[in-house]
């Protein structure tokens, strides 16, 4: 397991055992995990040059109609940290006006939107072979606008495994002119798709346990729960409800921000809008990974806290992994929230996540 420094040691103290759900909360709230966010990982990238001024100059050639003073107050607070780019195609010029590769795009991707390159994706991909030739964003657009749409399917297309995602990445690796790109973009075409497949593999496994609890011993079968049951009784967590967040801490907006709710929930079961990474760590943690009824020794009493946390940190991150989503950062506020629920020993995991986010939001409820 490769971590860095501050990481390595965040997993030690969680490791430990030795903190209490208000201890944990406290530790978030006073805001102890200094947290990875956007402009540190771009300037880790491009330590030289002025990045303000080359990422507006990039933004506003792209965009000639936006108000100079509005984009330049848009880079500006990216790079201040007062918030970062959630946006894909900005993703996408900020990496082009930069001169990243292929793979500095795909790691800031994963960091702002929760999905890496995803190479099932039409424009991802056709973007992420213009990075590895070292064209401009300008032919990158200007090409995939030459080509035909995806086709919609009339129903949700079948799960499909990480294995074609990663025959289509080989597939287009082999391009090497823009003439190679196109025949392979059009020979994929029944391929391609927008939505994160392997994701929803994860997503309706898990969520088939919440909505078909299984009978208490020797009971009846209860009904089915709609998506609203679901959210009140495994995804509120005592988060607080509503969008105002005056008054909260970073931690607090970084763990509230796009906390689901029933909508979310069905369009995603619709194939309506994408599984986020939030949404399935917290489904990781609500089901404690329980959706089978093969034996597993992770769960006897004799399993130390030590010996449970890795088990979970690689079954977690090899899920991510396999949905093209980034590994667990202990220097990310939720995801540390994430591995300490994972610690819980004498109650569920998802128990102990609702009482750290109880402490953490007591002071703006």
């Amino acid at each position: 397991m490769e971590l860095t420094l501050q990481s390595q040691h965040e997993y030690d103290k969680l490791r430990s055992g030795e903190m209490t759900p208000a201890m944990a909360a406290e530790y978030l709230r006073d805001g102890k995990i200094r947290t990875r966010g956007f402009a540190e990982t771009l300037r880790q990238l491009c330590p030289e040059g002025n990045l303000q001024a080359r990422i507006t100059a990039a933004l506003q050639e792209d965009e000639p109609e936006a108000n100079p003073e509005s984009v330049a107050r848009r880079v500006r607070n990216w790079l201040s940290g007062q918030n970062q780019p959630v946006n894909r195609e900005d993703i996408f010029r900020i990496a082009f006006a930069l001169g990243l590769g292929e793979g500095d795009a795909s790691l800031l991707l994963g960091l702002c939107t929760g999905y890496s390159i995803h190479y099932r994706d039409g424009r991802d991909v056709v973007y992420a072979w213009f990075l590895r030739v070292g064209r401009s964003y300008t032919q990158a657009r200007d090409f995939f606008a030459t080509l035909p749409p995806v086709p919609r399917p009339d129903s949700p297309p079948e799960v499909v495994s990480s294995q074609l995602t990663h025959e289509l990445q080989n597939l287009f690796l082999r391009a090497q002119t823009q003439e190679d790109l196109r025949e392979c973009y059009i020979a994929s075409l029944d391929k391609l798709g927008a939505l994160h497949m392997r994701a929803y593999f994860y997503f309706e496994k898990y969520l088939d346990q919440l909505v078909r609890p299984a009978p208490a011993w020797g009971g009846l079968r209860e009904p089915d729960y709609s998506m609203e049951a679901i959210m009140r009784q495994y995804f509120s967590l005592h988060m607080p409800s509503g969008r105002n967040r005056q008054g909260y801490s970073v931690a607090q907006k970084l763990i509230k921000q796009n906390w689901p709710n029933a909508t979310a929930l069905k369009n995603i079961r619709q194939h309506k809008e994408d599984v986020t990474r939030k949404l399935l760590l917290l489904l990781y943690v609500v089901t404690e990974n329980v959706v089978d009824g093969e034996y597993h020794e992770i769960d006897e009493e004799y399993v130390s806290t030590q010996e449970r946390l890795e088990d979970h940190w690689w079954t977690l991150n090899a899920i991510l992994n396999d949905c093209g989503m980034p590994a667990l950062d202990l220097r990310n506020s939720f995801d540390w929230l994430v591995v300490y629920a994972i610690t819980a020993e004498d109650e569920a995991m998802s128990e102990r996540m609702e009482q750290v986010i109880d402490e953490l939001f007591s002071d703006v409820r």
